[in-house]
């Protein structure tokens, strides 16, 4: 069953509503609708075990499996993934995730039960270890112009359709060397939104480091962490990295641009990639 029609029996079929609101004025209010993004609690469950509930918007879940299993290394490649099923919990929706016996193994020792909350990157996790991951350290494979930045900067703000109905999502996306905006994913998380590209990445089999991400919030660890587990060297955020994410882009050689606003950026770590 397609993905669009089942969330449609959940009541989830779409990622934004209305919702009636009153207006609040000086002189006499008024009742009004507003459009409003969804926010659906999703369980990531692997062979049967719960592994973690997040708040996402309900739209792209499988890119959302698919890039989540490989970001936070429960799997090293999209081909150990042998199945995703979206199916109707309490509550909410699950995704269910099949995975190779020795990747479960895996899984099952590093014992994690994280409860992921809208802004929220890594919550419960049990060990510092798990939460600050050091990916391999990339290659210098690319080579970017600023016209290519200020270029996929602007289409950014045309493809938030969601966005730009309610006023309230995140958006990530992955451009390619010229700057042209090739996926666009929204979401109430940032991390989602990153995980859908990524993910949906993965399912199409685009190579991941021959372009570079955009991200409509800070650029904290984690969304380093993120991308440079999947090999892409150069992640842009709207707003500043924290100090963290500097010296984890740092120690695994991504080039980390913030405040990517206009014409204009700050370059925080390995700028000999922008030309």
């Amino acid at each position: 069953m397609a993905v669009d029609r089942l969330l449609n029996r959940l009541g989830y079929s779409e990622p934004s509503s209305q919702r009636p609101m009153w207006r609040l004025s000086e002189g006499e209010g008024d009742m009004g609708l507003a459009t409003v993004a969804e926010e659906v609690p999703v369980a990531l469950v692997y062979n049967n075990r719960p592994f973690v509930v997040v708040m996402a918007t309900p739209s792209d879940l499988e890119d959302l499996a698919v890039g989540f299993s490989l970001t936070e290394g429960v799997v090293h490649n999209e081909g150990a993934i042998e199945r995703v099923g979206v199916v109707k919990a309490n509550h909410g929706i699950e995704l269910q995730i099949e995975i190779g016996s020795a990747d479960a193994t895996r899984l099952e020792e590093r014992s994690r039960g994280i409860i992921s909350r809208t802004g929220c990157g890594l919550c419960g996790i049990e060990t510092i270890n798990d939460a600050i991951r050091l990916p391999r350290r990339l290659d210098f494979t690319l080579d970017l112009s600023r016209d290519a930045l200020w270029r996929a900067s602007e289409q950014l703000a045309e493809r938030q359709t969601l966005n730009n109905e309610t006023n309230t999502v995140h958006a990530a996306a992955w451009a390619n060397r010229e700057g042209d905006l090739q996926v666009v994913r929204e979401d109430v998380g940032r991390h989602n939104a990153l995980d859908k590209v990524l993910g949906a990445m993965a399912r199409e089999g685009r190579p991941p480091a021959e372009g570079f991400v955009l991200v409509t919030s800070r650029a904290s660890y984690e969304m380093v962490q993120k991308v440079a587990v999947c090999g892409v060297e150069i992640i842009a955020a709207i707003s500043r990295p924290t100090g963290l994410a500097m010296r984890m882009a740092q120690a695994s050689g991504v080039t980390l641009v913030g405040l990517l606003r206009g014409r204009t950026a700050n370059v925080y770590s390995c700028p000999q990639r922008i030309t």
